[in-house]
């Protein structure tokens, strides 16, 4: 998939269809997006096309979130890409895991769209502001 420098990508990984569907309305106007179905899937595709955030869902068949957001974690090619949660767990203990495990940010289900579009321009935006900051250290 080609990235065109007006749009960060984002990889959204959900086991569920219409999850997916959802949160592709919701941000196909703004972003580029590339989508998994399951946490080795979203590995393989991080890997590859090193996107610029992750919306990850917890719950999936194999590795959950939290173990996918570690393995990213673990690896230098994916480790500084930000991973927010989107889940039906509404838990404290669920969300406390959820950033220890190296998430920015934790948004339950079902989501409020503007919520949502806040907290991805939000993140992209720090992103954004390292980028320039390694950029400006380089010269």
């Amino acid at each position: 998939m080609l990235r065109t420098l007006s749009k960060p990508t984002i990889l959204l990984v959900d086991d569920e269809p219409v999850n997916l569907r959802v949160l592709r309305q919701l941000l196909a106007p703004h972003y580029n997006l590339t989508f998994a179905k399951n946490g080795e899937e979203a590995i393989r595709i991080a890997n590859e096309q090193k996107p610029s955030l992750i919306l990850l869902d917890v719950m999936m068949p194999g590795m959950t979130g939290f173990e996918t957001c570690e393995a990213l974690k673990r690896e230098s090619a994916t480790q500084y890409i930000p991973v927010i949660f989107v889940t039906a767990l509404n838990d404290e203990h669920d969300e406390t895991e959820g950033f220890r495990v190296g998430g920015v940010d934790y948004i339950t289900k079902p989501i409020s769209p503007s919520v949502v579009l806040a907290r991805v321009k939000t993140h992209l935006s720090l992103v954004q502001a390292e980028d320039l900051k390694k950029t400006r250290l380089q010269v």
